[in-house]
């Protein structure tokens, strides 16, 4: 296991900060189509010790989920994947949430101490706000309003078709490439949000996934906090998944998929020792970052859950973690 972060923003101060709690992978932002973006971002991430290991987020992949791209967007995951290749990159993350990405409808919800967090409550699904339209600070509620509410409607059926061709043009490009592509689950995994359905939302629809196209680029992020909300039993489900899992979302919620609210890493229903077991347990050896944290006091600023100070937290819980059951024996599988 390896300990990965994204950072927002990717700033010095806070490349200092990863490296010294001992962060060794770091996870990259889309840059857009640019090789030589992708090329500063690793010589910046390199520069501190740590090396870039991960793209995840603001794909140009809506149209493909949709079934409507011209040809545009799977040209330029393609080139992203040639150039993931070309420097060293290993690891795509992606989702296939159809209009949208994580969804909440509060961002301020109070945890221990008065640290906010963000949470969802279908009874509130009008104030839904699409967190990946935060970019640079952008308000989120009008922007992802008209997002989530837009005309478009799309069923199952429609979106495993699109995922399949997502798939079969993709996959072996990334095999030729050496990367691994992991589907994130959708957040919240209902069934549907805003007339467009939602299928990454149970263990045995990610068991069809890696049936798709069967190939060890076609892989998981298992991201904790969604299977929790899912219901799921955590170390069983990463257990069951184990082969496939190569990308992990360390995280907690308190609820269900209709309504929950994060938490603290140690500070959720979860056991996370039986967790991180699980993971030993697999033989992962990946990155795992810390996803969502609690904004803490004196930051008034920042992307939602992903401000720095709770961060700097799990880094440490996370490396407590991983040292204990480190020097435990493994269970069998």
């Amino acid at each position: 296991m390896r300990l990965a972060t994204v950072l927002t923003p990717m700033s010095d101060e806070n490349l200092t900060l990863a490296a010294q709690c001992g962060v060794t992978d770091v996870v990259g932002r889309y840059p857009g189509p640019s090789l030589n973006e992708l090329v500063r971002m690793k010589e910046q991430v390199e520069s501190y010790g740590m090396r870039l290991a991960t793209v995840e987020g603001y794909l140009p992949i809506e149209n493909l989920k949709l079934g409507r791209d011209d040809g545009t967007e799977l040209a330029a995951m393609k080139t992203l994947l040639r150039n993931m290749r070309q420097i060293g990159v290993p690891i795509l993350c992606y989702n296939f949430m159809a209009g949208t990405d994580w969804v909440r409808t509060r961002l301020d919800s109070p945890e221990r101490g008065g640290a906010k967090v963000t949470a969802f409550s279908l009874a509130h699904v009008e104030q839904a706000m699409s967190l990946n339209l935060r970019r640079g600070a952008a308000d989120a509620g009008s922007a992802s309003a008209a997002n989530l509410r837009g005309d478009d409607t799309i069923t199952a059926d429609q979106l495993w078709r699109n995922l399949e061709h997502f798939l079969r043009e993709l996959i072996p490009v990334a095999e030729e490439m050496g990367v691994t592509m992991c589907m994130h689950p959708d957040d919240p995994p209902l069934m549907q949000l805003h007339g467009k359905a939602r299928i990454m939302n149970s263990v045995e629809n990610f068991e069809r996934l890696v049936n798709l196209v069967p190939s060890a680029s076609n892989a998981i992020c298992f991201c904790q906090g969604t299977f929790a909300a899912m219901g799921c039993d955590i170390p069983a489900s990463i257990r069951r998944l184990g082969p496939h899992i190569k990308y992990v979302h360390f995280r907690d919620v308190r609820g269900t998929r209709e309504e929950f609210v994060e938490t603290f890493h140690d500070n959720g229903p979860t056991d996370m020792a039986a967790a991180m077991r699980a993971y030993r347990d697999i033989r992962f050896d990946g990155p795992m970052r810390p996803d969502h944290v609690p904004q803490l006091y004196g930051e008034d600023d920042g992307e939602p859950g992903y401000t720095m100070l709770g961060r700097l937290f799990a880094y440490g819980y996370m490396r407590g973690l991983m040292h204990a059951v480190a020097t435990e024996k493994a269970s069998p599988l």
